[in-house]
């Protein structure tokens, strides 16, 4: 794969490490104490206020955009990871890879069938036994085939 980058993503990959590290808590921990410690001195005035008060929210507002963005990148990662092992390994659901693209009620529904796949997996009490959605739909079927139908009166 090629390594390089355009210029935002070294700069945002320089700021996310810049600014998560423990000298960037002491600097902004520092300024905080100095704007305190200069209130008395500047009698507490408005412009002491504002002067606070913009450069937190100016970094704040930049803040939001740089952590989504290191999120974004951490997430796509994770995801990619798990989708290689979902892809590599016999026994799992193919169709779970990039579930990520489901709506939040498909995302719902599959993980109540987790809650009950978990259940059934308790009953059992075999750790070494897995489930998946392509394991539980053979199951069922099989189970289908063999059991009779319920008949109504």
């Amino acid at each position: 794969m090629k390594k390089s980058k355009n210029l935002f993503e070294r700069f945002s990959n320089w700021a996310t490490a810049a600014t998560g590290s423990s000298a960037a808590f002491i600097i902004a921990t520092s300024t905080v104490l100095i704007w305190a410690v200069t209130g008395p001195l500047f009698h507490y005035s408005e412009t002491w206020q504002l002067v606070i008060n913009t450069g937190t929210t100016i970094i704040t507002f930049l803040m939001v955009f740089l952590i989504q963005k290191s999120q974004n990148k951490d997430s796509k990662a994770v995801h990619l990871k798990l989708n290689e092992l979902l892809a590599s390994h016999e026994g799992t659901s193919n169709r779970m890879v990039n579930i990520e693209d489901l709506t939040e009620e498909e995302l719902d529904h599959l993980y109540k069938f987790y809650i009950r796949l978990s259940d059934l997996a308790e009953k059992e009490n075999d750790l070494t036994r897995t489930h998946s959605i392509d394991a539980a739909t053979e199951n069922q079927k099989r189970k289908s085939q063999t059991r009779k139908p319920i008949k109504k009166t």
